[in-house]
């Protein structure tokens, strides 16, 4: 709605099997992920296109770019984003032990619902810090968010997420990218992900926020939707 009244138009698209797209059985990877984004943009012909990825969807949005290229494109924006890669590996010593990853998925093929009500409740928003009032429909929203997309989905998506390596298409990405991140995120930590990713885009810009959480585009709206439009204006 910021953005309606800004006078741009915007597009939020449920990727497979989430919300009201279709419950494939498979391509829950990174390469269809930004191969049905690759479709819609070619569908609706959209160019100059500002694109913004929020968790899954920057590493969705920057293996777009690379895999489709950049004529479509004007500048991108991860927030909160997986890239570079979240899973400690030999090369990535500072990521989470795939272990934490193997428990989110038993977690889903278990009993989803209360896993994703429990991770809205504290992690995701910070609502297990000190002095922060949880908000209860923004938990419940959460929650109804994700009880809508499939559990195969949800499953197969913890590993293209957690594993898929974006080094090299961080690098060949050459349009302006801002890379927004909250030095408290719980979700995808922050010293293992933003300063990294600008790091590698060729004409990136790191924004930094101070003890905001994964789920900073909903809690902090305000700094967040001002920050993006003065971003895109620039």
């Amino acid at each position: 709605m910021f953005f309606l009244a800004q006078g741009y138009r915007v597009i939020a698209h449920d990727r497979r099997g989430h919300g009201r797209s279709a419950q494939v059985a498979d391509g829950h990877d990174m390469d269809h992920y930004a191969d049905d984004l690759a479709a819609l943009t070619e569908h609706l012909d959209l160019r100059d296109a500002v694109h913004v990825g929020h968790s899954t969807g920057g590493g969705e949005v920057a293996h777009y770019i690379a895999r489709h290229g950049q004529d479509r494109v004007a500048k991108g924006v991860l927030i909160s984003a997986v890239p570079p890669l979240m899973v400690q590996t030999d090369a990535n010593p500072g990521g989470l032990p795939k272990a934490v990853f193997d428990g989110i998925q038993q977690q889903v093929a278990t009993n989803r619902s209360a896993f994703y009500r429990e991770l809205a409740a504290t992690a995701f928003y910070g609502f297990n810090r000190p002095g922060v009032e949880p908000v209860e429909a923004i938990i419940a929203n959460w929650w109804r968010q994700g009880m809508a997309g499939g559990a195969k989905v949800h499953y197969d998506g913890v590993v293209a997420f957690s594993q898929t390596d974006f080094t090299d298409d961080l690098k060949k990405i050459t349009v302006s990218v801002l890379v927004m991140h909250g030095d408290d995120d719980q979700v995808v930590p922050y010293a293992d992900s933003a300063p990294l990713s600008a790091e590698l885009l060729p004409n990136g810009t790191l924004k930094t926020y101070a003890g905001f959480p994964h789920g900073m585009p909903t809690t902090q709206a305000e700094t967040i939707n001002a920050d993006l439009l003065e971003f895109i204006r620039s």
